[in-house]
Protein backbone atom coordinates (compact mmCIF):
# COMPACT_ATOMS: atom_id res chain seq x y z
CA UNK A 1 0.00 0.00 0.00
CA UNK A 2 1.11 3.52 -0.93
CA UNK A 3 2.34 5.86 2.54
CA UNK A 4 -0.75 8.13 2.67
CA UNK A 5 -0.33 12.17 1.67
CA UNK A 6 -0.38 13.83 5.42
CA UNK A 7 -0.30 17.57 6.06
CA UNK A 8 -2.93 20.18 8.08
CA UNK A 9 -2.25 23.63 8.93
CA UNK A 10 0.86 25.42 10.75
CA UNK A 11 -0.46 25.00 13.81
CA UNK A 12 -1.83 21.63 13.92
CA UNK A 13 -5.45 22.26 14.36
CA UNK A 14 -6.70 21.57 10.49
CA UNK A 15 -5.08 17.47 9.57
CA UNK A 16 -5.58 15.35 6.51
CA UNK A 17 -4.92 12.31 5.71
CA UNK A 18 -5.20 11.00 2.22
CA UNK A 19 -5.22 7.73 0.32
CA UNK A 20 -3.58 7.11 -3.06
CA UNK A 21 -2.54 9.29 -5.62
CA UNK A 22 -3.53 12.71 -7.16
CA UNK A 23 -5.68 12.94 -9.98
CA UNK A 24 -4.13 16.48 -10.88
CA UNK A 25 -1.38 18.32 -9.52
CA UNK A 26 -0.71 21.87 -10.66
CA UNK A 27 0.67 25.59 -10.50
CA UNK A 28 -2.14 27.67 -10.66
CA UNK A 29 -1.55 31.58 -11.87
CA UNK A 30 -4.94 32.87 -11.74
CA UNK A 31 -5.35 36.55 -9.79
CA UNK A 32 -6.91 34.80 -7.29
CA UNK A 33 -4.41 31.96 -6.53
CA UNK A 34 -1.99 34.98 -6.52
CA UNK A 35 -4.07 36.62 -3.79
CA UNK A 36 -4.54 33.82 -1.75
CA UNK A 37 -0.33 32.78 -1.89
CA UNK A 38 1.34 36.10 -1.58
CA UNK A 39 3.16 35.51 -4.81
CA UNK A 40 2.70 34.28 -8.41
CA UNK A 41 1.02 31.02 -8.04
CA UNK A 42 -0.76 28.93 -6.11
CA UNK A 43 0.56 24.70 -6.15
CA UNK A 44 -1.87 22.03 -5.36
CA UNK A 45 -2.66 18.30 -5.76
CA UNK A 46 -6.35 17.30 -6.03
CA UNK A 47 -7.19 14.11 -4.97
CA UNK A 48 -10.71 11.90 -4.70
CA UNK A 49 -12.61 13.47 -1.72
CA UNK A 50 -13.54 9.45 -0.71
CA UNK A 51 -9.89 9.18 -0.19
CA UNK A 52 -9.80 12.23 2.72
CA UNK A 53 -9.67 11.92 6.10
CA UNK A 54 -10.00 15.38 7.10
CA UNK A 55 -9.55 16.60 10.82
CA UNK A 56 -10.24 19.92 13.02
CA UNK A 57 -12.68 22.63 11.68
CA UNK A 58 -11.87 24.83 8.89
CA UNK A 59 -13.42 28.11 8.25
CA UNK A 60 -14.57 28.71 4.64
CA UNK A 61 -14.62 31.39 2.05
CA UNK A 62 -16.61 30.81 -1.08
CA UNK A 63 -15.59 32.65 -4.43
CA UNK A 64 -16.58 32.61 -7.88
CA UNK A 65 -14.15 31.35 -10.17
CA UNK A 66 -13.51 32.05 -14.00
CA UNK A 67 -16.57 29.33 -14.88
CA UNK A 68 -18.72 31.25 -12.98
CA UNK A 69 -18.74 27.92 -10.46
CA UNK A 70 -18.32 28.30 -6.46
CA UNK A 71 -15.14 27.32 -5.24
CA UNK A 72 -14.51 27.07 -1.63
CA UNK A 73 -11.38 27.66 -0.03
CA UNK A 74 -10.88 25.89 3.88
CA UNK A 75 -8.20 27.82 6.13
CA UNK A 76 -7.26 27.48 9.80
CA UNK A 77 -9.34 29.83 12.08
CA UNK A 78 -6.33 29.88 14.35
CA UNK A 79 -2.84 30.48 11.94
CA UNK A 80 -4.45 31.45 9.02
CA UNK A 81 -2.92 28.76 6.73
CA UNK A 82 -5.07 28.41 3.71
CA UNK A 83 -5.20 24.26 3.42
CA UNK A 84 -7.71 22.82 1.11
CA UNK A 85 -10.20 24.06 -1.74
CA UNK A 86 -13.51 22.58 -2.69
CA UNK A 87 -15.91 22.79 -5.48
CA UNK A 88 -19.23 22.89 -5.85
CA UNK A 89 -19.53 21.85 -9.43
CA UNK A 90 -17.11 18.30 -9.21
CA UNK A 91 -17.98 18.00 -5.26
CA UNK A 92 -15.89 14.29 -5.41
CA UNK A 93 -12.71 16.42 -5.69
CA UNK A 94 -10.85 17.76 -2.47
CA UNK A 95 -7.43 19.97 -3.72
CA UNK A 96 -5.05 20.68 -1.24
CA UNK A 97 -2.27 23.22 -1.01
CA UNK A 98 1.06 21.46 -1.75
CA UNK A 99 2.68 23.79 1.07
CA UNK A 100 0.45 22.21 4.00
CA UNK A 101 1.85 18.58 3.07
CA UNK A 102 4.25 17.10 5.95
CA UNK A 103 6.54 16.45 2.93
CA UNK A 104 6.07 18.90 0.64
CA UNK A 105 8.83 17.24 -2.04
CA UNK A 106 6.08 14.59 -2.52
CA UNK A 107 4.32 17.50 -4.64
CA UNK A 108 5.23 16.86 -8.35
CA UNK A 109 3.77 19.31 -10.42
CA UNK A 110 1.74 18.23 -14.30
CA UNK A 111 1.13 21.45 -15.70
CA UNK A 112 0.31 25.18 -15.45
CA UNK A 113 -2.82 26.81 -15.30
CA UNK A 114 -3.78 30.21 -16.45
CA UNK A 115 -0.37 30.94 -17.75
CA UNK A 116 -2.14 33.74 -19.52
CA UNK A 117 -1.71 35.65 -16.38
CA UNK A 118 1.59 34.42 -15.25
CA UNK A 119 4.02 37.18 -14.47
CA UNK A 120 7.50 37.62 -16.00
CA UNK A 121 9.29 36.83 -12.47
CA UNK A 122 7.06 33.99 -11.11
CA UNK A 123 9.65 31.21 -13.40
CA UNK A 124 7.98 27.87 -13.21
CA UNK A 125 9.66 24.48 -15.05
CA UNK A 126 9.54 25.90 -18.24
CA UNK A 127 9.06 21.64 -19.05
CA UNK A 128 5.92 21.66 -17.97
CA UNK A 129 2.90 21.93 -19.79
CA UNK A 130 1.17 25.51 -19.62
CA UNK A 131 -2.70 25.78 -20.40
CA UNK A 132 -3.98 29.61 -20.48
CA UNK A 133 -7.02 28.32 -18.19
CA UNK A 134 -7.86 25.31 -17.15
CA UNK A 135 -7.12 22.43 -19.18
CA UNK A 136 -9.95 20.62 -21.54
CA UNK A 137 -11.28 17.87 -19.37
Amino acid sequence: MNKPYTGGCACGAIRYSIVGEPLFSNDCQCRDCQRESGTGHGSYLSFARSAVTLIGEAKHWDMVADSGNVKTRGFCSVCGLPVYVTYAAISDVFTIRAASLDEPARYKPQAVTYAARGHGWDQLDPNLPKFEGMPPA
